[in-house]
């Protein structure tokens, strides 16, 4: 299957140019009728949204999730009008109706677009710059996909060869996140993204001139981009004609990514509100609504005007799918008839399914020896690696901390690199110092398909990644984050460096599943369930934090660890009768539990440990099955975490007692400071007492 470089004749007709024109009047007429949202950047892109939707891009409105796809990304979600009058127009399944109902109730129109709500958008865009990462990580996506499947093909000659575009605003392109995203793709010299920026001087503050005055066309030049400008038409209109052949140029560069700034000139042509801030963020108003249909030849006594002759045009984009759909289906197949066994990986991994046997490579881990769960996830990866060849990721420069690097051989970096173990299609991802991106660009690896991610640092730096992990949840990807390094038990680094309030803060996040395994076993069962749990139906996925720890802690049995994939389960029962105390444990602070249970059951108090390695799995369970592991009549209850308390309170109860970290940590060895600050058995044994006398009253 070859991508055939277009002709830089662009074909645009007066039906074209009042296309476009309309769908100005329907980002006026949408704004106006719910009388908010953001009307002036969707009427000056829309000869750029309509040039890449009907003259660029490779894309089936009757199948938006076709695998030979180009991928769109509007990072400036706040105009999701300039995306949804596309989908519209083109026959993605979006009807006037739609857009009448635009930021209302139920409709298919919310305020910025969200995957898996409306056909057609890929990923959930808001928070500026998000959409620039989620574009990288796509593209990066596209690469590795390729590598796994038709890796000796011709550059531009693969089933499995695209592009993804994008559109950013200012605002994208002052948020951190992308230049951290921006870096990356330059580096990893990712020719098959173009990043189109529009360039109209305009923030909701006023002139851009009040917060920036860089030379952004050098920064993206200095990133190792390809960089052009396209300036407007003498009357202040995007130039389709000049954009479309920038766009080809940007395809024919292979070897970088692309950067089109496009010169615009926010409003056009409302006769008063162009250029102006207002227009960003406010209808226009019925005056100014009217003036500029006007301009545009509209009648201004019409809302929502949609010519038949318009439409009908427009959606022959429906009949253009169609045939470049089919055209790939023979490239598809020819590739399926000379490539039988990765053809059959393809559908394996297309259907979500995981290698036959892949759970007999998980290790198993000797009861009573200690080992860090860190290892221990760095162990469960490499023998996994090689019987998952989708399972792929990295670490934010942490790896030989993180113990994320799944293959040392194998490194995801360009040919000419000149590392030894870079290849294209690498296995291990390294992100660099760029945490925020990190995560953004693996919601883009988890939306473009077909791939499975993770990505590592320590658990006090998830701080500078929240956004993108709270998107992870709201879109219900399979991301993996692993963490570690998850308490002060790390010891001398200090508290900079020491998390106190990360585990209750990411449990705070609807969605996201935290895991604190508490030994080697817990963790392997941890990963053989959240891969267990990755689907591809939209909904029913959700991404997943690791928290490991850098210190070593006791092994116990693994057929008594079988239980963690439950979230919570009794990993040592009270001896002597029924529990009269029972001690929950996360983590590295399970064997304080265990040997506080010592210290009580040799006191005649039967005891039972619960560890919880994860409250969101333990809280899926059945009711049954929850009062089975904390049985309503046993009052007097111990939870135990080297973070702050406030998951437990719901699990202790009145007369329970909680053995927690409320203040930061401190630079010194991790076992002084867990004595120093109160995690010990002795601490745990006497918070048990006070909570058995406090249930006896």
């Amino acid at each position: 299957m070859s991508i055939k470089p277009t002709t830089t004749d662009l074909e645009w007709t007066d039906l074209d140019q009042r296309a476009v024109d309309t769908g100005r009047v329907l980002a006026m007429d949408s704004v106006q009728k719910v009388g908010n949202g953001h009307p002036g950047t969707a009427m000056s892109l829309a000869p750029a949204a309509y040039t890449l939707f009907q003259k660029v891009m490779r894309h089936d409105p009757a199948d938006a999730d076709w695998t030979g796809r180009d991928r769109f990304v509007l990072s400036a979600g706040h105009s999701s009008l300039t995306l949804y009058i596309q989908l519209y127009l083109a026959g993605f399944g979006l009807e006037l109706d739609d857009l009448k109902a635009f930021r209302t109730w139920g409709s298919k129109t919310p305020g910025h677009p969200e995957y898996g709500h409306t056909v057609g958008v890929e990923t959930t865009t808001g928070p500026l710059g998000q959409g620039v990462a989620n574009a990288v990580g796509m593209a990066m996506a596209a690469r590795y996909e390729r590598g796994l499947f038709d890796p000796e093909a011709a550059p531009g000659t693969s089933p499995f060869d695209h592009f993804v575009y994008a559109i950013a605003g200012d605002g994208c392109l002052q948020e951190g996140i992308s230049a951290e995203a921006s870096s990356m793709a330059g580096h990893q010299k990712l020719g098959n993204l173009v990043l189109l920026w529009d360039d109209n001087h305009i923030s909701i503050e006023g002139d851009t001139e009040t917060a920036v005055s860089e030379d952004t066309e050098k920064r993206y030049e200095a990133y190792g981009w390809h960089v052009q400008r396209v300036e407007p038409k003498e009357n202040g209109d995007l130039d389709p004609q000049a954009l479309y052949e920038a766009i080809q140029r940007a395809k024919a560069v292979t070897d970088k990514p692309s950067f089109i700034a496009m010169r615009s000139i926010i409003a056009w042509p409302a006769p008063h509100a162009q250029n102006t801030e207002a227009a960003h963020g406010s209808a226009l108003g019925d005056e100014e609504v009217a003036a500029t249909k006007r301009v545009l030849g509209f009648d201004p006594e019409q809302s929502f005007e949609v010519a038949d002759e318009v439409i009908a045009h427009t959606r022959q984009a429906l009949d253009r799918g169609a045939q470049a759909k089919a055209e790939w289906e023979k490239g598809f197949a020819a590739w399926r008839t000379a490539n039988a066994e990765r053809a059959a990986e393809f559908d394996r991994v297309a259907a979500g399914e995981l290698p036959a046997g892949w759970q007999e490579k998980l290790p198993v881990f000797e009861a009573g020896k200690g080992v860090a769960t860190r290892a221990a996830s760095g162990k469960v990866l490499q023998a996994l690696g090689a019987v998952i060849p989708e399972l792929w990721g990295g670490s934010a420069d942490l790896a030989g901390s993180n113990n994320t690097t799944i293959d040392k051989t194998s490194s995801f970096l360009p040919a000419d690199n000149p590392l030894p173990e870079a290849d294209p299609y690498g296995r291990t991802i390294h992100y660099g110092i760029r945490e925020h991106s990190m995560a953004a660009e693996m919601n883009g690896i988890a939306l473009h398909g077909n791939t499975r991610i993770y990505g590592g640092t320590f658990l006090v730096f998830s701080d500078y990644m929240r956004n993108a992990v709270r998107l992870s949840a709201l879109m219900h990807l399979p991301v993996t984050y692993v963490w570690t390094h998850d308490s002060i038990g790390l010891g001398e680094d200090g508290p900079t460096h020491q998390p106190v309030e990360h585990l209750a803060s990411l449990r705070a996040i609807p969605g996201l599943n935290v895991v604190r395994p508490a030994d080697a076993n817990e963790t392997a069962i941890a990963w053989r369930e959240i891969l267990t749990r990755w689907t591809k139906e939209f909904g029913k996925g959700a991404p997943h934090g690791l928290a490991l720890t850098r210190q070593g802690v006791p092994t116990y049995d693994r057929e008594v660890t079988e239980g963690a994939a439950k979230g919570g389960y009794v990993l040592f029962e009270a001896e002597g009768g029924s529990p009269e105390v029972i001690l929950i444990g996360t983590g590295s602070e399970v064997q304080l539990a265990v040997e506080a249970r010592e210290q009580l059951q040799a006191a005649g108090v039967p005891t039972r440990v619960v560890s919880m390695p994860s409250v969101e799995w333990f809280e899926e369970q059945d009711q049954g099955y929850r009062d089975s592991v904390l049985p309503p009549s046993v009052k007097a209850r111990v939870a135990v975490e080297a973070g702050i308390g406030l998951t437990w309170h719901k699990y202790v109860g009145d007369a329970g007692r909680i053995v927690s970290l409320e203040h930061f940590g401190a630079s010194a060895d991790g076992k002084v400071l867990f004595r120093e600050f109160g995690f010990t058995a002795d601490a745990v044994a006497a918070a048990a007492r006070e909570s058995i006398a406090a249930a006896q009253r």
